[in-house]
């Protein structure tokens, strides 16, 4: 007879979901000392690969061991997926809300679906072309394109937002030929050792050392690599050990939730009720995803880590 998960393994992944949400509070202190969403996503990635790598060194060592033709798919997530999915995301929060930038990440799972069709010969069924049609008309309510006259935003604003998703997508794409050789922990730490070495060499964050002679600029980089990164991926991973994958990037659609209310209550967004419609179509279209793939087992994990 199957264990069904206990509550708490559902309390520890919407943790973990929540933790994700709240990226929001820790970015916008850092963006208001002038960092640019560039410099934002290496202080992430630097950060949140000195806390995993440490954790790994005391906790996970053994787990260190990896082959070395590999890290040409740790490398691929690192750079590829994580560093510019990051990018876009807070750069369309930069320029818009959290709320619109949440939003056009979570057509992440669309696009995670057409790629397994590509590479991997997935199918496309009847339900994820039903999925796809309330993501493009979610979108559409969500960036002012619905209803037809109403203002939208800029085109390169929403550009971006869609590049952030396909982004997340590639993660998925560049990992799942390597997740049955290496534990969750493993591949996240190397792609984050690549994200991290990557901004290092491409942004200014080192530059604005001076900077950090702020208390509030290591208060937020320190919660957005400890809460938004390191804690939410090992609750989400931890619930993750009880609960199928899909089932549990349900529970993660949590995060796009937590984000919006933090972008209303804390960040001054203003959304109007169509707007809120269309997030619950985006969000709807990612369940009818990964709902579908409890029972085909089909990959997708949401590995935000992020």
């Amino acid at each position: 007879m199957e264990t069904q998960p206990s509550a708490k393994t559902y309390v520890i992944t919407i943790a973990g979901a929540v933790c994700w949400g709240l990226i929001g509070l820790f970015i916008a202190p850092l963006y208001a000392r002038g960092f640019t969403a560039w410099d934002v996503v290496a202080i992430r990635g630097i950060f949140s690969f000195v806390f995993l790598f440490a954790i790994m060194m005391l906790f996970f060592r053994d787990q260190l061991q990896t082959r070395i033709k590999d890290h040409v798919f740790f490398a691929s997530a690192g750079i590829f997926s994580l560093a510019l999915f990051n990018y876009f995301y807070f750069e369309v929060f930069s320029r818009s809300s959290l709320s619109l930038a949440v939003t056009l990440l979570y057509t992440g799972p669309l696009f995670v679906m057409i790629l397994s069709r590509i590479f991997f010969k997935e199918l496309l069924t009847a339900r994820n072309g039903l999925a796809l049609v309330f993501a493009i008309v979610g979108c559409a309510f969500v960036v002012g394109l619905l209803p037809l006259g109403s203002e939208s935003i800029p085109n390169k604003t929403l550009f971006m937002g869609i590049l952030s998703g396909f982004c997340y997508a590639l993660y998925s794409v560049f990992t799942k030929p390597i997740t049955k050789r290496y534990s969750a922990l493993t591949i996240t730490t190397y792609t984050f050792f690549y994200m991290a070495l990557f901004m290092s060499l491409t942004s200014d964050v080192w530059r604005k050392v001076d900077t950090f002679q702020y208390v509030d600029v290591w208060i937020a980089a320190l919660l957005l690599a400890l809460i938004s990164t390191v804690a939410a991926y090992v609750l989400y991973t931890s619930g993750l050990k009880y609960l199928e994958a899909g089932k549990a990037s349900i529970l993660a659609t949590i995060e796009p939730i937590v984000a919006v209310l933090v972008g209303v209550l804390f960040l001054g967004d203003q959304l109007l009720p169509l707007q809120i419609l269309g997030i619950a179509l985006v969000l709807y279209s990612a369940v009818l995803i990964v709902g579908k793939q409890v029972k085909s087992k089909n990959f997708y994990k949401r590995d935000h880590t992020f």
